[in-house]
């Protein structure tokens, strides 16, 4: 099975007094935002995320700094993804296990959500992923 889960490069404005990224859902991102939040202060030893969604997509931009995402599918094949680009976005299907890391100590990592947060669309278990992917 092919990931859905691919890079995305966004337009960067610019002129001597700096640069602009414009992000829009249904244009630049495959939805519509509906939930916009940032992870700071996390330093390279910390993982964050561990887990699926059942409906929310994402796309994780680390606007400052450096982060990793691995991707894990439901046969335990992994990918490694580094955001280190203010201008690159990871895009993330719903259904897709997700893990980030090794932020550093400057690293604002922006994730744009598809829905508005529901505790009970994650899937907090990776044995219960598998399950719900059917492997």
């Amino acid at each position: 099975m092919k990931s859905r889960v691919k890079m995305l490069s966004f337009a960067q404005n610019g002129d001597n007094r700096g640069h602009l990224v414009v992000v829009e859902g249904k244009k630049d991102v495959p939805f519509d935002i509906k939930r916009t939040f940032y992870i700071y202060g996390s330093d390279a030893s910390v993982v964050r995320g561990k887990h699926a969604n059942r409906r929310t997509q994402f796309v994780l931009i680390n606007v400052s700094g450096t982060s990793k995402v691995k991707i894990i599918d439901a046969y335990g094949r992994e990918t490694v993804y580094e955001l280190d680009r203010p201008h690159i976005g990871l895009y993330i299907p719903s259904m897709t296990w997700k893990e980030m890391y090794d932020f550093s100590e400057d690293s604002v990592l922006l994730c744009l959500a598809s829905e508005h947060y529901d505790a009970k669309e994650y899937i907090r278990d990776f044995q219960e992923y598998v399950k719900e992917m059917g492997k």
